[in-house]
């Protein structure tokens, strides 16, 4: 009797744990993603181009700043002061015959006194410093808005690498979780056999080790798909418990690409970050002609006005004034020299970075075109050997049913499926990552 209510406490013990599991399950939130909804999340949350962003408008307040040079500057003062009551003796001042002063009175009472000017200057020639300025902004406005869309391609590549890891780890769980089963009802079949002596206990060990394998093997798996998981999550802005369920149907499509020459030329003609150091330089040859420009004088349109008021003494107002001011350092004959070596040794340097890019950039194409092709053989030789590894099991399993073929000889055969499948699947995944990459690389989406 104790053994029976033993068995059915364990029972209910159990259907309380599948309960609660069940509901820990309806309880994680599920979300189809597509390739595309990973990309556009990614594109809205990322961090880093946030960051890129905020260097485009500080590159954009530089410009406008180069530009507002060209505005007159205007300057506008005034003052107030209260004035005492002096004593003032004038010992040099004149007397008449009866030795009287001739003075015509006492001072003006002048207890405060009042004025204010204002002075405009608008510059008409500064020795191109300023035209080359801008255009120096202007080029490195450019260059930052161009680095803003290479960490923008960069970003997107990201997710698609993180999209098709996240589709092996769950292909991976559904290969070993597959195999699993299979394993352990081979155990029970085994577990028959060995009582009614069809098997000897050797035999038994070997499947139920293979078992265990297995479940450890499931567990690393489930473990893996949970990271990847959470890290893709965390990448798209998600909460970090969903669980994304991918579409896959871009696995089964194999694009051809164009030649590897017309790949190179391509990617010179549109890769973003090598339009940016062309940017960079031409903004470095304007800064030359900036730093030159201190060889010339400086010539402005000035105009100003004052005005004074001095109660009961001074009043000055329409006190107008207008001109042309010339102005010129004669120091900079023999200092500007050094910056202008400074300049042109900058534009040398970026010639040379853009050279080393472009060897750079034949090398990453290089690359990515031998792994994508590499990738489409991949998928033809695994896909050969998922059939062949299908077929050897299957032999095999008629030769250990007919006794041709050992215990060992069928749990090899199985575990070589297991592996053909899950290297197939990662060959499929493998090939769309080395594809779009390809593009990454050439500075161009896949779509284009």
């Amino acid at each position: 009797m104790n053994n029976i209510i033993n068995k059915v406490n364990k029972l209910l013990v159990g259907c309380c744990l599948l309960v609660i599991g069940s509901n820990t399950v309806f309880a994680q939130e599920q979300r189809t993603l597509t390739l595309q909804q990973a990309i556009d999340l990614s594109l809205e949350n990322s961090k880093e181009l946030k960051v890129s962003d905020t260097k485009v408008k500080q590159a954009l307040a530089s410009l406008q700043e180069a530009k507002d040079n060209r505005l007159p500057d205007i300057d506008v003062s005034g003052q107030y002061m209260r004035v005492n009551k002096p004593n003032v003796d004038f010992k040099l001042s004149g007397s008449d015959e009866s030795g009287e002063s001739s003075g015509g009175g006492e001072a003006p009472n002048v207890s405060q006194a009042m004025f204010g000017m204002a002075t405009a200057s608008l510059p008409i020639f500064a020795g191109g410093r300023i035209t080359n300025g801008i255009a120096s902004a202007k080029y490195l406005g450019k260059a930052a808005e161009l680095d803003a869309e290479r960490n923008r391609q960069e970003v997107i590549q990201n997710t698609i690498a993180a999209y098709y890891n996240l589709y092996k780890a769950q292909a991976a769980v559904k290969l070993v979780t597959e195999n699993l089963n299979t394993s352990k009802q081979r155990v029970k079949d085994f577990a028959n056999m060995e009582a009614n002596g069809l098997v000897a206990r050797n035999d038994l060990l070997k499947v139920q080790l293979q078992e265990s394998n297995l479940e450890l093997a499931l567990l690393n798996a489930e473990n893996n798909e949970k990271i990847t998981n959470f890290n893709f999550d965390l990448m798209l802005g998600l909460d970090e418990t969903t669980k994304l369920i991918l579409d896959t149907g871009s696995l089964e499509i194999r694009p051809q690409v164009k030649s590897l020459a017309e790949w190179e030329n391509l990617a010179l003609d549109s890769r973003a970050d090598f339009k940016a150091l062309s940017n960079r330089q031409d903004a470095a040859h304007a800064n030359v002609n900036v730093a030159k420009g201190s060889y010339y004088p400086s010539l402005a349109i000035s105009a100003g006005y004052v005005g004074v008021n001095v109660p009961n003494a001074l009043t000055i107002t329409n006190a107008l004034n207008a001109g042309v001011g010339l102005s010129y350092n004669l120091a900079s004959l023999y200092k500007a020299g050094a910056k202008v070596k400074q300049a042109k040794a900058q534009e040398e340097q970026l010639a040379w970075t853009q050279e080393q890019l472009k060897d750079g950039i034949r090398i990453e194409i290089h690359k990515a075109y031998q792994d994508y092709t590499q990738s489409l053989k991949k998928i033809q030789v695994y896909e050969k050997a998922v059939e062949q590894a299908n077929e050897n099991y299957r032999i095999t399993k008629n030769k250990y049913d007919n006794s041709l073929a050992t215990t060992t000889d069928l749990l090899d055969a199985d575990v070589a499926r297991l592996q053909a499948g899950i290297d197939y699947e990662y060959a499929k995944a493998d090939a769309v990552v080395a594809y779009n990459k390809l593009y990454e690389s050439a500075g161009v989406s896949a779509a284009e």
